[in-house]
């Protein structure tokens, strides 16, 4: 291949991975984290103080619940497992008008079950707002709101990455073999740096290429939806994916005539053995086109979202009405765009490929940082001060980069204390992810690239490790305010976090030596004022 083709590739990889690199590392470290959203909110969640109502006694709960709030019909769902992240056996929402579907400040959540006298009792409930908020900076690159203009730039950013991606791998061709097995470990810490940059790019780019492509298919979901509608569904997809409408004049039908839960559970296992069923969502129950959504799993099929497939069911003849969104049932037009969830979130086949998901996740983060940090190296020149753009770029990098790192745990470590210190949980994962988070780059930037980042990965060990230590705290202070870890998955949690935290620790103490011992005058290297103290940043970079 030519010369100046390369360079002009070499160009393009390079500045679209520095414009877009930052905002994709939160994207992925998030998005890592996301994979295992609900043992998260199992984590944050406390023990539930009662039992859960039978599901023998559901019909009656909803029947008395739409007595008392005939509100909930417009939409509830009946949840069939336990689990601490689930209010009760029924529950619904309420949005404030006009406000954006993906937006949860503006969501009052209700729960309802049964008293001693068979009577329904309604209560708001407090979710955990935890899984939701990391899923939020994942989805918008670190953005406080999941809107529209917030989407739109993700998508921007996701077309970048993948010309970065593109412009990468022309770039390695010509020496594709020989990169991919070279890991030369040595003195030339510089060297080892960029062939473990190569070698973890070329190993994950079939996942990268999948994250791009259908990061920018959320984006602009909206668009394609209308064009998949118009071209596949002649108009009809809102019948699955948008709340019927009620006819003008139409009578109220009764609840009391509904098929029991049991009944429309068999229907659908008549239909779909192997799909596990996981909740119940009733979409307006007492109008004229009153449906059920029947959510679940089944992981030898492609989902179409994160939480699973559903079918839709009358409530009142217990028939199968819809099944476009069914793992394993869909049509070859619906499997396509299921394929893209699928393939984003994990989806299918289980806890192997969210695990995979997790660790190709976090290599996907320091694959963007490491990337940032070898440009700002390979500006270096010996014996020259660093000019003060690329000191800028390092601090930038060092506080974003990190300060997302020491913010996420900041905000998982507080989840358990919240409830009882703010009344807006999720306004305080809000407050104190963005305080902590631009409290990391101001610091950055204050005490430069090298003696910041060696303190603030000392910080995030501290509130990294102090995931773990809010559940030994409520095992051996339960009056304090935290509680322990009360289920396999959210014990999880705790050992990911430790982990981490050593991992972190490690990565703080090479950093010190890469202060104390590297080259200098380098944005990496530490002041000569402070040559004898452990101050510096995570690069490990020599020539």
């Amino acid at each position: 291949m030519r010369a100046d083709i390369l360079r002009t590739y070499k160009s393009v990889h390079t500045w679209t991975g520095i414009v877009s690199g930052m905002a994709l590392f939160i994207a992925f470290y998030a998005g890592a984290l996301t994979v295992f959203k609900e043992p998260l909110e199992r984590w944050a969640s406390p023990p539930q103080q009662q039992a859960a109502l039978p599901l023998e006694q559901a019909q009656a709960l909803i029947v008395r619940t739409l007595q008392a709030e005939p509100a909930a019909a417009r939409d509830f769902t009946l949840h069939l497992h336990d689990a601490e992240n689930l209010p009760g056996r029924l529950s619904w929402q309420v949005r404030a008008p006009g406000a954006d579907d993906h937006d949860a400040r503006h969501v009052r959540h209700f729960v309802a079950t049964l008293d001693a006298e068979g009577r329904a009792q309604v209560q708001p409930a407090a979710p955990t707002q935890l899984g939701d908020f990391i899923d939020v900076l994942h989805r918008v690159v670190g953005l406080p709101v999941d809107n529209d203009p917030n989407r739109w730039l993700m998508g921007v950013v996701s077309a970048l990455y993948a010309l970065a991606l593109v412009s990468g791998v022309v770039v390695l061709l010509p020496s594709l073999v020989k990169d991919f097995f070279a890991l030369r470990v040595g003195r030339n810490l510089k060297r080892l740096w960029l062939d473990a940059h190569n070698v973890v790019g070329i190993v994950s780019l079939p996942f990268h290429l999948v994250m791009a492509l259908t990061a920018v298919v959320f984006a602009f979901h909206d668009g394609i939806y209308a064009l998949q509608d118009r071209l596949l569904h002649e108009g009809r997809l809102a019948g699955a994916f948008q709340r019927p409408a009620a006819s003008a004049g139409a009578a109220p039908r009764d609840p009391a005539t509904m098929r029991a839960p049991a009944e429309l559970l068999a229907a659908v296992r008549a239909i779909a053995p192997s799909f596990e069923p996981t909740a119940m969502q009733y979409l307006q129950p007492t109008g004229p086109r009153a449906a059920v959504r029947v959510w679940g799993q089944d992981e030898s099929a492609v989902a179409p979202r994160a939480r699973g497939g559903f079918v839709v069911v009358d409530p009142y003849s217990a028939r199968i009405v819809n099944r476009d969104s069914l793992p394993g049932q869909q049509s070859a037009a619906n499997t396509v765009i299921s394929s893209f969830f699928a393939l984003h979130m994990a989806s299918f086949a289980g806890d192997p490929v969210k695990w995979l998901y997790f660790v190709l996740g976090l290599a996907g983060a320091w694959l963007f940082y490491s990337g940032n940090l070898l440009w700002i190296e390979s500006r270096r020149k010996r014996g020259a001060e660093p000019p003060r753009r690329t000191r800028w770029m390092a601090a930038a990098t060092i506080g974003v980069c990190l300060g997302s790192v020491c913010g996420i745990s900041a905000t998982i470590a507080a989840a358990k204390w919240l409830p009882g210190l703010v009344a807006d949980v999720a306004a305080g994962h809000r407050a104190l992810y963005y305080a902590v988070f631009f409290t990391a780059i101001g610091w950055a930037f204050w005490r430069g690239s090298a003696r910041g980042s060696v303190q603030l990965l000392w910080v995030a060990v501290v509130l990294t490790a102090a995931i773990p230590a809010s559940s030994l705290l409520g095992v051996l202070a339960p009056g304090l305010g935290p509680w322990p870890t009360a289920s396999a998955a959210a014990l999880g949690v705790d050992l990911t976090a430790a982990v981490g935290a050593l991992l972190l620790a490690w990565m703080a103490r090479a950093t010190a030596r890469r202060v104390r011992h590297g080259p200098a005058p380098s944005v990496w290297a530490a002041p000569a004022a402070d040559a004898a103290a452990p101050a510096g940043a995570l690069s490990g970079t020599e020539r």
